[in-house]
């Protein structure tokens, strides 16, 4: 009797898993449809009545459309929603993409990046949705949060950032310009006036999960207080973990001073022994992240950081003023870019040999 109760529970386990299975899939191919749907719906529109230079007329069409859709089909189908239909066929021009991203994104992912004004940036969000398969609040948060101008790749010319796109939708590795932030906001970690390197490393380990997500996806916390031992001397790492993407070690030296110079050579000791000591076959060398209280663009481009495989970011322990702060990356972006332009940046790597709801 016992073991037929014991086959029962393993076999109500079992089907269970096929039924949740089962659902996950029709509501995958829902959502896809769906979205591919109000996508077709809005090329239509805008092709065949929006076109004609009579604004006004097709503005007329568009209402009667919607008050026989919306009689029909229902209130899906409203006005609004109709040319918010007609925005994402504009924003997203090409019927292969929005099928691809359909898979992992639902309609109202769609409907937070459809906003925002820049198509690089638009891209960015979708791409890494359907990457890192972000929820709509994520993806909010992440918009809120200025993360497309925290990321190094938006402070490249913009023919480099379309390439690393592309080189993602095709199926490509992400690049740590991809992954790594500046600046990173860890106010989240509740930290006192007149805190500690100490303090802030507690903090971050008491605080692990919401620190991960901060950094994004794909790390994995390995260690802290890493020994190095070189010849007869003993270092500590701060912050060691993994990242599944880039296929490699992330060493974190965390700074309560602004960057110096000599943090470098720090850093650089550490790299060389991961990568000696603690790379096996297959995984690419390690790289390194120091996190400062700030940092001078003009001395870290200098010291040509990315060619020793450092990154340099500051950290933001209390939360900014979010337009302040976005006017401030605004002008880092800008400044970087003409720089890159005038040849001041050193040479940029190629991406495809860098390391490894409802439509209202």
């Amino acid at each position: 009797m016992a073991d037929i109760a014991k086959i029962d529970v393993v076999l109500l386990s079992e089907l269970r898993g096929l039924i949740e299975q089962a659902r996950h899939h029709l509501a995958q191919v829902a959502n896809s449809t769906l979205t591919l749907l109000y996508w077709k719906l809005g090329e239509r529109i805008r092709r065949e009545v929006l076109r004609d230079e009579r604004a006004e007329y097709g503005e007329q069409i568009v209402a009667t459309l919607s008050h026989q859709l919306a009689s029909d089909y229902g209130k899906g189908f409203t006005e609004k929603s109709l040319r918010r239909m007609v925005q994402f066929s504009e924003a997203f021009p090409d019927e292969q993409i929005v099928a691809t991203l359909s898979r992992e994104l639902s309609w109202s992912h769609f409907v937070e990046i459809l906003p925002l004004k820049q198509p690089l940036e638009r891209e960015y969000y979708a791409e890494m949705c359907r990457i890192e398969r972000w929820s709509v609040r994520t993806l909010r948060d992440r918009i809120g949060g200025q993360l497309y101008l925290r990321t190094a790749i938006a402070k490249k010319p913009e023919a480099v950032v379309q390439a690393e796109i592309s080189h993602l939708r095709a199926g490509g590795q992400m690049t740590p310009d991809m992954v790594f932030r500046d600046p990173y906001m860890l106010d989240f970690l509740g930290l006192p006036e007149g805190y500690s390197e100490r303090d802030l490393e507690a903090a971050i380990l008491r605080e692990m999960e919401s620190f991960l997500l901060e950094m994004g996806a794909g790390f994995t916390f390995v260690a802290r207080q890493k020994r190095i031992s070189v010849g007869a001397d003993d270092f500590y790492l701060d912050l060691l973990f993994y990242h599944r993407h880039l296929r490699r070690l992330v060493a974190v030296e965390l700074k309560l001073e602004a960057f110096a110079p000599a943090h470098k050579g720090q850093m650089e000791l550490y790299l060389r022994w991961l990568d000696r000591h603690d790379r096996p076959v297959g995984e690419e060398s390690p790289i390194g992240l120091i996190l400062c209280a700030g940092a001078d663009a003009e001395q870290v481009e200098l010291m040509d950081l990315s060619s020793a495989n450092i990154r340099v970011a500051e950290y933001l322990a209390h939360i900014p003023d979010m337009k302040l702060m976005q006017a401030q990356l605004h002008h880092a972006v800008a400044l970087a870019r003409e720089r890159a332009a005038s040849g001041q940046l050193p040479h940029l790597p190629d991406t495809n040999t860098e390391a490894e709801g409802a439509a209202e």
